[in-house]
């Protein structure tokens, strides 16, 4: 059986980390995982978007329509934008701090009021304060592996250690417990 991960937010905000983190943690699982990262406009503030598919057997990255089994949004409105992705039992897991995009910022379109309520009256949805919880680990650029936290709830056949391995592997060591911290706040949020 093949399960499917998307990872959606605004460029700057850590997606391609957070995939190459759950990658390893499926590797060392001894799962076949694929990832594909679509980069968007990422240097420009843009919408990123991450694929991460794994099982015993995976021959493409892709994620289709209604395939997701879980949509890890770093920021809410990013994930309803692509909450068509999300399967029928699928679960949005999102950050509720709020990051307007360009279009907000120059007046040109309004945010959405109550964006996270609006997602939890169409799918399943865990709506996290993910960058009071960074802020609390040490860094605002830990939101990212707050989510892999909180998303790490979900995966219960991955152990704890496993996460906290491939954060020291793949971190900045100067960085490691500052990311360690931010992953068991999300864990256990």
């Amino acid at each position: 059986m093949t399960k499917s991960i998307m990872i959606v937010g605004v460029g700057g905000q850590g997606t391609l980390l957070a995939s190459r983190l759950i990658g390893r943690v499926l590797v060392n699982k001894g799962l076949d995982v694929k990832l594909s990262e679509v980069h968007g406009m990422s240097q420009r503030g843009g919408s990123v978007v991450t694929y991460v598919k794994y099982g015993d057997k995976v021959y493409s990255p892709i994620v289709d329509k209604g395939e997701a089994d879980f949509i890890l949004s770093f920021e809410a409105v990013e994930g309803a934008r692509y909450l068509e992705m999300l399967s029928k039992t699928g679960t949005l897991i999102t950050n509720t701090a709020e990051i307007y995009p360009i279009t907000v910022i120059t007046g040109a379109m309004t945010y959405p009021e109550n964006p996270t309520q609006k997602l939890s009256e169409i799918c399943s949805v865990k709506a996290v304060d993910a960058l009071s919880l960074a802020r609390e680990a040490g860094s605002e650029k830990a939101v990212n592996v707050v989510l892999m936290g909180v998303l790490s709830r979900f995966m219960p056949e991955i152990e704890q250690a496993s996460w906290l391995e491939a954060i020291e592997a793949l971190v900045k060591p100067k960085f490691i417990e500052l990311n360690k911290k931010a992953f068991l706040l999300g864990r256990e949020a």
